[in-house]
This record gives structure tokens, sequence and C-alpha cells, in this order.
């Protein structure tokens, strides 16, 4: 998986899938790299750190297959079955994937974890919530309901406010419109290593590290997304 990401990577992938550029057409814009992540957490081992991040690299390389394999199979579409649908699931699946393992690993492991009650993090969590509290209630129900998944805290584009889900699998339960802005990774590969069954202890301790100053990013950027769609 490691020769995907060198320069060569569009040469590699259509080796692979033995494309002729005289024939076929390599469609180039899904092209992905991994993103660098410097995870150090007492919650977390070194090794189940490291062995989460080639999982996730390798849900990359597999949406970057995928993603190319779409264009030679344009002319194979049907319902009931074909490989246009079903690599167009395969790809979906790996996509969203690498994204929430990008937004997990960028907003855990702050050793100086704090919110400030000014913050914009903390005043719409709690106006949509009525409580911080009672917002961390709902996530942790969440994610403990996730069955093999993750727990998200997002902007609800259509009722433009902000909700708490869980995600089965990488591709399943998504909301239409969701913008997320927390992550939490509720697969069991997550934290067995560290914590075997004891999901609720893993959860707690992801959350008490959550790193704020990303997540109040986050929520600036969807107050501008409502912004937008507000006209």
């Amino acid at each position: 998986m490691d020769a995907l990401f060198n320069d060569n990577i569009k040469k590699v992938i259509k080796d692979t899938l033995s494309v002729d550029d005289e024939k076929d057409r390599l469609d180039e814009s899904f092209i992905a790299q991994p993103k660098k992540f410097n995870i150090k957490s007492d919650f977390l081992s070194s090794e189940n750190v490291s062995n989460h991040i080639d999982l996730y690299e390798d849900y990359i390389g597999n949406f970057n297959l995928t993603s190319a394999k779409i264009s030679s199979h344009k002319d194979d579409s049907n319902s009931n079955h074909s490989d246009y649908r079903s690599t167009k699931i395969d790809e979906t699946y790996n996509m969203n994937a690498s994204y929430l393992h990008e937004l997990f690993f960028a907003n855990i492991a702050d050793a100086n974890s704090r919110i400030n009650m000014d913050s914009l993090s903390y005043m719409r969590l709690t106006r949509d919530f009525g409580s911080f509290d009672e917002w961390q209630k709902d996530f942790m129900n969440c994610a403990l309901s996730s069955r093999c998944g993750w727990v998200v805290t997002y902007l609800n584009t259509y009722t433009q406010t902000y909700m708490n889900t869980f995600i089965d699998l990488h591709s399943e339960n998504v909301p239409v419109g969701m913008y997320p802005v927390i992550v939490v990774d509720m697969w069991q590969h997550s934290y067995y290593k560290d914590y075997l069954r004891d999901s609720k202890t893993y959860l707690i301790a992801m959350m008490k590290q959550l790193r704020w100053p990303i997540i109040e990013k986050r929520i600036e950027k969807a107050d501008r997304i409502l912004q937008a769609i507000r006209g």
C-alpha cells in the first residue's frame, strides 16, 4: 500500500487497473493523500495509535483505487447488480472511513483539554442541547448505541441546529446535510487493544482530551455555512 503514496501514485493506480491511456480515461479528481498526525495520549498506547494510522492509510489507498475503477465501469450500471454499483458503494465506504478518521485524529489527544464558557463551541452546544452536560450525555448515548462505527456531533443544515448521531460502520445512518464538528471512533479496533470490551471507559477518556481549539474552528466554519444557507 505504501506504493500508492509516492510521486507516481497515478501511474501506480493505472498499472494496477491495467488502464490504457490510449483507450481509457482515469478520473484523477479523487486522488487522495494521507495526512500526518502526531497523536500522543496517556489514554492510548503508541502501538494502538500506530496500528490505527496504518488502517487509516489503507482506507485512503482503497478510496483511490475504487475511485479510479469507476471510470472503467461507467457503461455497466444496473440497480440489481453491476460492477459500477458495487464499486460506487465501496468508494463511499472508503471515502467516509478516510474522512472520519482524519476528523477523529485531529480532534483528540489534547492533554490540556478545556472548553471555555464564552467559546462558540460551548454556547452553540448549550443552546441546542439545553446545557453542556446534556450534550455530553446525549453524545455518550449515541456512542454506546453505535454498532461498530462512529459518534458525531454535527451541524444539521436542515434543522439548522447541532445534533448528535451514530454512524454504523462508515456509511450507514449518515444524515443528509451533515457538517461534522466532533468525531470519536467507536470501532473495536480503536479501543480493544487498550480497553478490551470497555468501550465506555475509552469513550470517557477520548472526551476528556477533546481538542477544543480544533472544534472551535469547525463550529466557526459551521456558522458561516449557516449564513450562506440563510442568504
